[in-house]
């Protein structure tokens, strides 16, 4: 999970004050959070946590949020956190999503991770969203591309996992959160919906 750093929608780096710890599992990504902790670790601490938790792992077979000893853990998780996100990987399928907008809108961060470069699902995740109502925070990581940046956030993301060398390796990382800042009719194209009418 290390050599990342979180940039909020101005492109400021905001890891210094990032607590979100990503649970330990099986299939958890390099960077959907900047650090991550097991379930062991997690019961065993005395203060409460900011936890993220892979979304897949909450739904059963049909996609809805599962019950039984599931939900007896997702219960017992709550005793030992102070704030809830989930992350889901943008190779899911959007329809989980608009299935079970109740427990979404209650997440206070979604990560959505994208997987590989040319998977333009994540934006169609973060305007679901948005569609749907949710307010708290959109944060994407993964192998999204510099140039994405800005059309990321006209379709709802607020945060951004970048990796050190990516960070490293972009001269000014101002650029990407202002591309779209020209103008439209006389009005700035950041204050344009990129969905208009949709």
């Amino acid at each position: 999970m290390g050599n990342h750093h979180v940039l909020n929608s101005k492109g400021i780096d905001i890891s210094q004050n990032d607590t979100w710890l990503a649970l330990s599992t099986n299939e958890l990504p390099d960077s959907i959070a900047l650090t991550h902790i097991s379930l062991l670790e997690l019961l065993q601490k005395q203060e409460k946590l900011e936890v993220l938790l892979p979304l897949s792992d909450l739904l059963d077979a049909k996609g809805n949020i599962a019950g039984g000893l599931l939900q007896q853990v997702y219960e017992l998780l709550s005793e030992h956190t102070s704030r809830f996100g989930v992350w889901v990987t943008s190779d899911s399928d959007t329809e989980v999503l608009t299935r079970i907008p109740e427990f979404l809108l209650q997440q206070d961060l979604i990560v959505i991770h994208v997987p590989v470069f040319t998977d333009g699902r994540g934006f169609s995740y973060a305007q679901t969203l948005r569609q749907m109502g949710y307010e708290g925070e959109i944060r994407m990581a993964g192998k999204f591309g510099r140039d994405q940046i800005a059309y990321l956030l006209r379709a709802g993301a607020d945060s951004f996992v970048i990796s050190e060398h990516d960070l490293q390796s972009i001269s000014d990382i101002s650029q990407a959160f202002n591309a779209l800042a020209s103008s439209y009719d006389g009005r700035n194209a950041a204050d344009l919906p990129m969905f208009a009418g949709a």
